[in-house]
């Protein structure tokens, strides 16, 4: 089977519509458009922009982890944790700046900040790796920060604000 075919099929159930209505990956799905200057995605769906997270068990494992990570994988980690933040500023009204810290041997930190406050804070390990078993997990990872975010920023919001 294709993976067009794959995704065809993925695109059938009526759960992946719920998963790509959540905040999360509402947001994760403008992110990637608004990468997209001259329009070679207008006619993907948004589940095939979505599929460089989605990994089976047998593609994580072909996935070569010596070496620096793939630029592209980078880039998808940092469009991960973009909308991690744009969805928590949208939540709260608070900015949020996302900063990463990684060696060429795919080890790192990304933390998102609102004001003097860290409302995430994930150690990277195995980013060669990054990736999820299915759009479900992909959405639980990005909802779970999400949550984690909101809550941080409502329980300590004078922190939160910039110039507190």
């Amino acid at each position: 089977m294709t993976e067009e075919a794959t995704l065809d099929a993925v695109s059938e159930t009526a759960s992946d519509e719920t998963y790509l209505n959540t905040p999360f990956l509402q947001q994760l799905i403008k992110q990637l458009r608004a990468q997209d200057m001259n329009g070679t995605w207008d006619n993907k769906s948004d589940l095939q922009l979505l599929k460089p997270y989605i990994h089976t068990a047998e593609e994580r494992r072909a996935l070569p982890i010596l070496g620096d990570p793939d630029p592209e994988t980078l880039w998808h980690l940092e469009i991960f944790y973009n909308a991690v933040a744009v969805a928590v500023e949208r939540e709260t009204g608070q900015m949020v700046s996302p900063m990463m810290k990684m060696s060429h041997e795919g080890f790192g930190r990304m933390v998102l900040i609102a004001g003097r406050l860290v409302v995430v804070n994930k150690q990277l390990r195995d980013v060669h790796r990054f990736g999820f078993p299915s759009l479900a997990k992909l959405a639980a990872a990005g909802g779970k920060f999400f949550d984690e975010a909101v809550t941080m920023i409502r329980t300590y919001p004078a922190v939160a604000q910039y110039g507190a």
